[in-house]
């Protein structure tokens, strides 16, 4: 009963009626309420109390849904303002009462006062001194209490109060609305701004009718993004309680029920209304799901205004602590240790849409599957033509697309290692250069690619036997992988390129970014993106000639002339034999290292299974985490007798043959001495024999002869030095690094960023000025040293890069002052100016574009000498040669007719001059690329905006 009883009075007087207590939970109308006693490991009993010897008008009733024919009852007049007294008055106070009256029906009648005894405010006195009720009928005043409600009665007349004021009170009566024609023209209505509100009936710990003020619209209410235990209805009509369903119930009751709140209109489903309550003690969403009382929802957390991370936040805090509906929880990665749980990986390949390869940190690979997403699929069941054989890759829709986006995303282009590079490619869909990774040749070659992950496991799926529609599985985990911050599987659904698997609702192996991967969806369902456009499905119709020899033979000459072809490795058979992808050509090839003798690897033959040579696996590995799915170059020389490619492949600028050598898993072959790489090999294999590593384990060095080298006389001064070209410009002037100050600059950036990681400059505290040294933040998130040249306005500042020699146009947000103990004062900038000596660079802009591209081809991230020829005013000019040839680089571009020879009359320059002059000749006779037409450098010289 509604809390303890206690007993009054004198022994051998008149009967005083027991006082008993509780706490008013509701009132029902202007004399009646309901009380309920203290909770004791449940919702607490409670019981209605009518007020003794008063009345108060009856409020509005809607007709029953089982009667056609009845109507609605109105409010009487009065009786809505007497309710709201009582119910500010009292909801949630403690009050005192007596029974005076119980009817055969068990209803029953008292006195109630507000307080802990009956010295606190009578509440039928109150009522009837506010004119809110009346006397009954018929009833003498015999008794004080019935003296002092006369008396109050009076009083109120006198001050025409309430009902007693002049009037028929027809503007007490409410316009109750039980039903909105247009639900969601009614939500939208309000934009979202809070609605003041009553509670008035609480039909679940997450459903609630409310009473929308001021316009008394009676809505039922369904709590945005989550979903309480409820009670589910029998046949017979009564209802049974799910579990915690009572107790979820009480404490929205208890908080919420003829409260004053305010309610955020999000959403409809039906007649009902989603939406928010706030309450100034809290809201109450969060609240149940924090103490376990609900669970989220996914088909309504995307309204929630208040951010789905909060309430995803909230009911982690209950599942961690096990409280009430998820007292038997098991987390998805309970049985795993925390470094088995999150990790950092380094992605070594994409095997489709969905899944990836890391290496983790102990060196093992590990398969992951992003959570919750599902990747392009064939849909039906004869969208596949029988007798062809399915490549998933291609011939599912938007299945290349999902995967390259990956592949970019996650492994990267070139240029993303310890090399200088600051020409500019793709990375993830940004135009990025590539300066920011140096390397200088005399340092080991230790790619470095931006492979790095950060690894979330949310759930182990199990292995699953295979069934007459589904195939089998085996044991899956499954993870969110972000880098730099970004979801990879978000980014991958808001591509529209995979889907969002749906699940049950108590199925918790999901992602931990489950919302955001709706809310990805819903964007790319809204733009149609992807899988969810409604334009032509991309396709990709890719010859695979890889064994074919005859479609072999013909594409050998395209691929001979065309020098360096882009390439994707898309399989590594083993070290020296490998399957690429060329996407200009729209083929896959089988392609074979030249220059080179790999172990072979281990073979399944009929009948028996060959064993590898030695190291043939070290072989194959290397290869694999050095270019699989990363782009590279080749140049195709040969084929054999299979239909494979030979040929040789460059991975950033490096020379995959060399590095096998050098790694000491390849001998070179006698087949490389036709080859310009063949003294790069020859170098490395020098290397790796003295070290008697691998394949040279075993190796006795040869005594050789000394051989006495001739200098011949020089008649200039020629004093080369080793330099590290970074970076071309369009006027075909060039920047480079000193290699012997190489180690410095690394050093120099590695503490800086150390510094700046420590104490991060404060975003947009830096004002740039025109000259001044700043450091800049490059795309790849890293910090540079820069030079400010010139400021349009905050949002695009022109930087010029001091070490590497590229500009870019950045946001005053992403620079910040310098550091003194990295300024130029402590290291100079190490990118310098050059220009070629003895050349003319070609005034036409399309000859001078060939120019460049062919001195980007030739030299870009790679070591040259270098030899000061003679100073101007702009730059020093020099001459450039190839570190391993000693080619002249400039003599090289006049030979292939891409420049005209600059003829100077100094005479320690003569016989260079003449060297010139005669490949200029050789050109013009064999009319290459500027002398196409033969000499145009006659009467329409300046035509062509050239001069002799």
């Amino acid at each position: 009963m509604a809390s303890s009883a206690q007993s009054g009075g004198t022994s051998g007087g008149p009967a005083v009626p027991t006082v008993q207590r509780g706490i008013v939970k509701m009132v029902l109308s202007g004399c009646a309420i309901i009380v309920r006693g203290q909770p004791r490991g449940g919702p607490p009993p409670e019981r209605q109390i009518n007020l003794s010897n008063i009345r108060a008008g009856n409020l509005a009733r809607r007709a029953a849904a089982t009667q056609p024919d009845a109507k609605d009852t109105p409010d009487e007049a009065w009786a809505f303002p007497a309710r709201e007294f009582l119910r500010k008055k009292l909801i949630g106070k403690e009050v005192c009462f007596t029974i005076e009256n119980k009817t055969p029906q068990g209803r029953e009648y008292g006195m109630i006062y507000l307080g802990k005894d009956t010295n606190g405010e009578n509440i039928a006195e109150s009522l009837v001194a506010e004119g809110l009720a009346t006397r009954r009928e018929g009833m003498r005043a015999n008794n004080p209490e019935q003296n002092r409600l006369s008396e109050c009665e009076e009083q109120a007349k006198a001050a025409k109060k309430g009902m007693w004021s002049e009037g028929n009170g027809s503007h007490t009566i409410r316009d109750l609305k039980y039903t909105i024609e247009n639900p969601r023209h009614f939500v939208d209505s309000h934009h979202q701004k809070p609605v003041n509100a009553i509670i008035e009936h609480v039909r679940d710990g997450s459903v609630v009718r409310a009473l929308l003020l001021p316009d008394y619209y009676l809505v039922t209410v369904m709590l945005s993004g989550i979903k309480c235990p409820t009670f589910r209805r029998e046949a017979d009509g009564s209802e049974t309680p799910e579990p915690f369903a009572a107790e979820a119930k009480f404490f929205t009751e208890s908080r919420l029920l003829q409260r004053d709140v305010q309610i955020i209109l999000e959403s409809c489903h039906n007649q009902n209304i989603l939406g928010t309550i706030l309450h100034p003690n809290g809201n109450i969403t969060e609240l149940l799901l924090k103490e376990g009382f609900a669970r989220c929802v996914d088909w309504s957390i995307a309204v929630y205004t208040r951010g789905a991370e909060k309430l995803r936040a909230a009911e982690r805090f209950a599942k961690e602590r096990r409280l009430r509906i998820w007292r038997d929880y098991v987390a998805p990665t309970a049985n795993l240790d925390q470094k088995d749980k999150q990790f950092v990986a380094k992605v070594m390949q994409v095997l489709n849409a969905d899944a990836i390869v890391v290496k983790l940190n102990s060196g093992d690979y590990k398969t992951i599957h992003l959570s919750s997403i599902r990747p392009p699929r064939l849909e039906g069941e004869n969208t596949q033509d029988k007798n062809k054989k399915l490549r998933p890759l291609y011939d599912i829709p938007y299945m290349f697309e999902a995967r390259e986006f990956l592949r970019k995303k996650l492994i990267g282009k070139k240029g993303m290692h310890s090399m200088t590079s600051c020409r500019t490619c793709h990375f993830g869909g940004l135009r990025m250069s590539l300066s920011a990774f140096p390397i200088f040749p005399d340092i080991p070659y230790t790619p470095k690619y931006p492979g790095k992950v950060n690894v979330t496991v949310d759930y182990i799926r199990p292995a699953s036997p295979a069934t007459e529609t589904v195939p089998a599985f085996s044991e899956r985990t499954c993870a969110t992988v972000t880098i730099g911050g970004i979801n990879i599987a978000e980014a991958l659904v808001s591509k529209g390129l995979a889907t969002v698997i749906r699940y049950r609702q108590d199925d918790d192996q999901r992602s931990s970014h489950y919302d955001e991967l709706l809310a990805a969806e819903a964007r790319a369902i809204k733009n149609g993106k992807g899988l969810h456009s409604k334009k032509e499905v991309p396709i990709h119709r890719v010859a695979d000639i890889s064994g074919d020899t005859q479609k072999a033979k013909q594409f050998l000459p395209f691929l001979q002339r065309a020098g360096r072809s882009e390439a994707v490795v898309e399989y590594v058979f083993s070290g020296s034999r490998l399957k690429l992808y060329l996407p200009k050509e729209t083929c896959l090839i089988t392609f074979l290292l030249a220059g080179i003798e790999c172990p072979r690897g281990a073979r399944n033959l009929p009948g028996l299974v060959q064993e590898g040579e030695p190291f043939s696996e070290e072989a194959t590995l290397f290869t694999k985490e050095l270019v699989l799915q990363r782009e590279v170059e080749v140049e195709v020389e040969s084929m054999d007798k299979a239909g494979n490619f030979i040929g040789w492949l460059h991975i950033d600028s490096a020379n995959l043959s060399v590095l096998l050598v050098e790694h000491a898993l390849s001998k070179v072959h006698f087949t490389a001495e036709r080859s310009s790489y063949y003294k790069s090999l020859l170098s490395a294999e020098e290397a790796a024999k003295q070290k008697k590593e691998k394949v040279w384990a075993h190796y006795e060095e040869q005594p050789v002869e000394e051989v006495v080298p001739v200098l011949e006389e020089k008649e200039r001064s020629a004093s080369y030095k080793p330099v590290f070209v970074t970076e071309i410009t369009d006027d075909l002037h060039f920047y480079v690094q000193d290699v012997e100050t190489g180690t410095q600059l690394e050093k120099l950036m590695e503490n800086m960023r150390n510094d700046i990681a420590s104490h991060p400059p404060v975003e947009g505290s830096y004002a740039p000025r025109r000259g001044e040294f700043c450091i800049a933040k490059f795309v790849d998130g890293e910090w540079y040293r820069a030079r400010v040249e010139k400021v349009e306005s905050p949002a695009k500042v022109h930087v010029f890069y001091i070490d590497y020699g590229n500009r870019e146009i950045l946001p005053s947000t992403r620079l910040g002052t310098l550091p003194p103990a990295f300024s130029t004062r402590v290291l100079p900038a190490q990118a310098t100016e050059y220009a070629f000596a003895f050349i003319q660079v070609p005034q036409d802009e399309d000859a001078r574009t060939d120019a460049v591209d062919s001195v980007v081809r030739d030299i870009q991230n790679t070591q040259c000498l270098l030899n000061v020829e003679h100073l101007s005013a702009g730059c020093p000019h020099v001459t450039l040669q190839f570190a391993d040839s000693k080619g002249d680089v400039g003599l090289g571009l006049v030979k292939e007719g891409l420049v005209m020879v600059e003829v100077r009359k100094e005479k320690q320059f003569q016989k260079v001059i003449t060297e010139y002059l005669n490949a200029q000749e050789s050109a013009k006779s064999a009319r290459l690329n500027l002398w196409r037409y033969g000499d145009f450098r006659a009467d329409d010289a300046d035509e062509f905006g050239y001069s002799r």
